[in-house]
């Protein structure tokens, strides 16, 4: 089973009622709008949107019980506007966003997320649309590649992987995740030997990142659903790397500045050890709360 990373911080942060309308904006497997819908029963109501088709049905088959006060969209949360409209709604008591990949995605190997398993290079959160991981390593040129794994994995050693992937796949394509992994291996291995993470961790990230657009798509998913609460109404994000971070923090100052938004969590909040302990993928996680100001 997923383990929903920050559960109860998160809901109790969405300072949610009875009757209330919450966007869960990447439902995943359905963990945190479980607990949301029992804290806004009855009368209430979740919309859970995923771009992730095979998660939905996950979500959908966990919530089923929940009736038609579970809502699943298959979509990216970047079109927010869109989704509420077409369902109707006028604005919401709560939203949250858990950005990132779920552990679904990790331990399904046929989607090429994970570097300990060898699959094909996919790396799409929707597989019937856009570029994949394969078209970035065998198709991108050594300076965009270099370009993408610094900006979105702030990897000190971009130049020489971009480097070394060109070289590889001038013999052959590079097909798997097992053969990026160890041709980045390859390029800055020793200089990871103590270090816990996987020399490729960074890579992985930042193409991942790239192929889904994730900041771009996070970007319009804040700014469209800050508009959607109701005054009072808040919003909780949990981003688990500092490029997501930045960009939640800094559109919370933004719009605090201009009086749409009082920021609620002044620095992010982060697992407890014991969390940590029992889900070790929670470890970097960061959670930012805003309550939007009536005006």
């Amino acid at each position: 089973m997923h383990q929903s990373v920050l559960l109860n911080k998160a809901v109790s942060y969405l300072n949610l009622r009875k009757g209330a309308v919450v966007v869960d904006a990447t439902v995943g497997g359905g963990g945190h709008s479980e607990e949301i819908l029992k804290s806004i029963l009855p009368g209430g109501r979740v919309i859970g949107i995923d771009a992730d088709l095979e998660a939905l049905a996950i979500a959908r088959d966990r919530l089923k019980s929940f009736g038609g006060s579970f809502t699943p969209v298959n979509d990216n949360f970047r079109n927010i506007d869109r989704i509420l409209k077409i369902q109707n709604i006028k604005n919401v008591d709560a939203v949250l966003l858990d950005i990132g990949i779920s552990s679904y995605q990790l331990d399904d190997a046929s989607r090429g997320f994970s570097i300990r398993s060898d699959a094909s290079l996919d790396m799409r959160m929707d597989r019937s649309s856009g570029i994949t991981a394969y078209d970035v390593v065998n198709k991108y040129k050594e300076e965009k590649l270099s370009e993408i794994i610094e900006n979105f994995g702030e990897e000190r050693f971009h130049n020489r992987i971009a480097r070394f992937i060109k070289d590889a796949r001038e013999r052959k394509a590079i097909e798997t995740t097992g053969e990026l992994a160890e041709i980045v291996k390859m390029a800055v291995g020793y200089k990871y030997r103590n270090l816990k993470i996987h020399p490729a961790t960074r890579t992985f990230q930042a193409i991942r990142i790239f192929v889904n657009d994730e900041l771009g798509a996070l970007e319009e998913a804040l700014k469209s659903a800050i508009f959607w609460l109701k005054p009072g109404g808040r919003i909780v994000v949990i981003s688990f790397h500092s490029l997501e971070d930045r960009i939640v923090k800094n559109m919370f100052k933004g719009y605090s500045k201009l009086s749409v938004l009082k920021i609620i969590t002044k620095k992010p909040l982060i697992p407890e050890r014991e969390e940590v302990i029992n889900n070790p993928r929670s470890r970097s996680a960061k959670l930012r709360v805003a309550e939007r100001i009536e005006q």
